[in-house]
């Protein structure tokens, strides 16, 4: 089994087009097909059900493609350690952060980095913190900055950064902005909720939060973005519970501190794979972070 078969095989799988895949590669089609086919040969088994239009992945292959991310993740790190040993750091680093994260702040970081280490690539994307998890785990993110989401496994590791209790968010007309100076979860039985979509890890504390307490919650309006969250609760349509700071994003909203949820309900967290696994550019961007205070 050779590498270029291993990223010719990826490279499909993340296309699901050999068309597209081959542009990509900057190799023929038909030489595609046959690296592909000789991987198929190798294995005994087809990784691909292929049409006119496109390709999805057979089970063998949903099974090839975490193992050949990882070994191709182990492969690019070997390369940047020699170079990282020989005083320079080079490849990529790829990042991946939830929203609004505490105790980071992502583009003063990158900017630094990027001053030190201007022959490093950098990649950033923006999702929720179970997708990032399983990415960093895959091989396919060096780094992420996220909420926590899970337990430490042998393919992940997490260092933390912040923790926060948890703020009711609401319009200064709202009933619950004059109930007091703190409210409890049984307090917000039967509100409307603005909520991120479950995959977002501020939304899976704030669930977990309520269900421990028992209190049944109706997230009514969900998004993907902090600030459509502010605008929709500026506009009185529900309340939001959130971290605690958001209450600086919008000073025309009412905040009011919630009680009986745990002095660390939202931790946000670095998610890295294994010591022995991480690329030196992850590595050089956590000793800066270390050294950068989060603004």
């Amino acid at each position: 089994m050779e590498l270029r078969h291993l990223q010719h095989f990826v490279a499909v799988a993340e296309d699901r087009h050999f068309t597209r895949a081959a542009e990509r590669l900057m190799v023929s089609q038909s030489g595609l097909s046959a690296s592909i086919r000789a991987l198929e040969r190798e294995l005994r088994a087809p990784l691909f059900v292929r049409s006119t239009r496109r390709v999805t992945l057979t089970e063998a292959g949903r099974a090839l493609l975490a193992e050949a991310e990882r070994v191709l993740a182990h492969v690019r790190a070997a390369h940047e350690a020699v170079a990282a040993v020989q005083g320079v750091l080079r490849g990529t680093l790829s990042l991946g952060t939830e929203q609004c994260v505490a105790g980071v702040h992502v583009a003063g970081l990158l900017a630094a980095f990027r001053r030190r280490h201007p022959d490093v690539e950098i990649r950033l994307r923006q999702e929720g913190g179970l997708a990032l998890a399983e990415d960093v785990a895959a091989g396919r993110l060096d780094l992420a900055f996220a909420y926590r989401t899970r337990a430490d496994s042998d393919q992940l590791r997490s260092v933390p950064l912040a923790a926060e209790p948890m703020t009711l968010l609401c319009h200064p007309g709202h009933p619950l902005a004059a109930t007091g100076p703190v409210l409890a979860l049984p307090d917000l039985a039967g509100e409307v909720f603005v909520d991120f979509h479950p995959g977002w890890g501020p939304r899976r504390a704030t669930d977990a939060a309520f269900a421990a307490a028992g209190v049944p919650r109706a997230v009514s309006l969900e998004v993907n973005d902090v600030h459509s969250l502010l605008d929709l609760v500026e506009e009185n349509l529900g309340v939001a519970a959130v971290p605690r700071h958001f209450r600086h994003k919008r000073d025309s909203l009412h905040a009011i501190p919630l009680t009986d949820t745990g002095e660390e309900v939202y931790e946000t967290v670095a998610l890295l794979p294994p010591p022995q696994a991480t690329s030196p550019a992850a590595r050089a961007l956590m000793t800066l972070l270390e050294r950068e205070p989060a603004r």
